[in-house]
Parts: structure tokens; C-alpha cells; sequence
């Protein structure tokens, strides 16, 4: 499968500016992570968990923080939609509306 990073109308990959602005050991792990959804997919939990239909999210622990990232599978190609650091258990609704609201666009 192939990863690639959602793109704005723009052209801005917010995945992408997400993970710059983390620590380097933080986007090695959850670059690790991503990697190994890409190499073995489907896979389920503990890395990845199914949120609704079609919408997916890698779970990765970075310096005793809860990290996220948001995905759809598009064909062959996995689409990183969003990405965030969880400050409670539950995904807020924002971050999840968001994901969804990228997601229709490529259905567009």
C-alpha cells in the first residue's frame, strides 16, 4: 500500500506540517507506526482501531503522550487525513469532524 498525506485545495498537507512541528523521536515512532500499518494492512488493535466505516486510526504513545492519526483507505493507497495529540481519553468530536470532512472532499 501506498501512504500519502491529504492535500488541501491549497495544497497543504496539514498531516504533514503536524509532524514537523513534533520532536524528532516523536515523528520517528509515529513514522514507525505508519510504516507498519502501510507493510501490514488490515491490521487491528492496539496500533490501529476502526472509528466508523471507512475511517481509521493509528494509535501511537510518544513521550508519555497519546498521539493520532487519522486515515481512510482509498484503493491501494492509505490517505493520512489528520493528526493530533490527544489530552483526554476520548477523541474530541472536532478532531473527528475534521477527519470526516477531509475524507468526503476526496470522495468529491
Amino acid at each position: 500500500m501506498e501512504v500519502v498525506f491529504y492535500r488541501t485545495e491549497r495544497g497543504g498537507e496539514p498531516v504533514r506540517d503536524w509532524l514537523r512541528a513534533l520532536t524528532k523521536g516523536e515523528r520517528r515512532t509515529i513514522g514507525t507506526d505508519i510504516k507498519t500499518v502501510q507493510i501490514s494492512w488490515p491490521l487491528g488493535m492496539p496500533l490501529v482501531r476502526k472509528l466508523e466505516p471507512g475511517l481509521w486510526e493509528i494509535r501511537s504513545t510518544v513521550d508519555q503522550r497519546i498521539a493520532r492519526t487519522l486515515f481512510t483507505v482509498a484503493g491501494n493507497r492509505i490517505v493520512l487525513l489528520h493528526g493530533f495529540v490527544k489530552k483526554s481519553q476520548k477523541t474530541p468530536k472536532s478532531e473527528l469532524e475534521l477527519a470526516r470532512k477531509r475524507k468526503t472532499s476526496l470522495e468529491i
